[in-house]
């Protein structure tokens, strides 16, 4: 029997915890002028969600997890995007079978979360979702053979809205872990003298994962672009690296 939105809103509240959702609204920055500001949270662990999604997954039709997006709280639209990364990891080729296979599918998923790509507003909805529904998307064809622009990622760059930034970014760790780092460096070029914090972070979090597989890579990056960088991002970026190695990107950051 498929799930509705109600099913699964009314299960998440039912687990409220009062002290939990007090934590929550501080570490996700709720208050007045906060990037979190007006988000509201039932108070459920991350695990807790996860439960209620593994029993609804697959059973979930798009217009019942278009209502889970649109709602207030926080731990319901984490509970749709979960979702959706569900029904992204059921249309992946299997081992021997055709890359095409499946490829209208995922495209109405990539299709689906793009259009309510704004409604994942915190960085927790970003981080868990746009990897594993826009990453893996675009690592396999589409219907006609060819692979996804990922220009997608460029848009969502020069996009006003500070998630959709995220995005950009963020969906570039599913890349890198297939040994593909152009596009993240592309974007973190875009995305490199934003003021905001949380891209500051993302960026440097981003190179650092690029570090990992390939420090040559990320040091050539870095020779570029060190100079030029919020120091947060290059601490992220530089966090794997020996202490001695640290230092010494830090202190030239300085000199610069």
């Amino acid at each position: 029997m498929p799930y509705t939105a109600q099913d699964i809103t009314e299960t998440l509240l039912a687990m409220s915890d009062e002290h939990q959702r007090e934590m929550l609204s501080r570490f996700f920055k709720t208050g007045e002028g906060e990037y979190g500001h007006g988000d509201l949270f039932i108070g459920l662990r991350c695990p807790q969600t996860r439960m209620v999604v593994k029993e609804a997954r697959l059973k979930v039709p798009f217009p019942e997890i278009h209502t889970l997006l649109l709602s207030p709280w926080h731990e319901v639209r984490l509970a749709g995007f979960l979702l959706l990364v569900e029904e992204m990891q059921a249309a992946l080729p299997k081992r021997r079978q055709n890359t095409t296979e499946m490829a209208e599918r995922r495209l109405e998923i990539a299709d689906f979360y793009l259009r309510h790509a704004r409604h994942a507003n915190n960085w927790d909805l970003v981080d868990m979702s746009c990897p594993k529904i826009l990453g893996h998307w675009m690592l396999h064809p589409l219907p006609d053979g060819r692979m996804p622009d990922r220009r997608i990622l460029d848009r969502l760059a020069e996009s006003t809205d500070l998630w959709e930034q995220r995005i950009a970014i963020v969906t570039n760790w599913m890349l890198i872990r297939h040994d593909e780092y152009r596009d993240t460096l592309r974007i973190a070029d875009r995305l490199l003298h934003h003021p905001h914090d949380l891209i500051h972070k993302a960026v440097g979090w981003m190179l650092r994962e690029v570090g990992k597989r390939d420090m040559d890579t990320l040091e050539n990056y870095l020779e570029q672009h060190s100079h030029e960088m919020h120091r947060t991002t290059l601490r992220y970026a530089i966090e794997k690296m020996s202490a001695q190695r640290r230092q010494w990107w830090m202190e030239k950051d300085r000199k610069s």
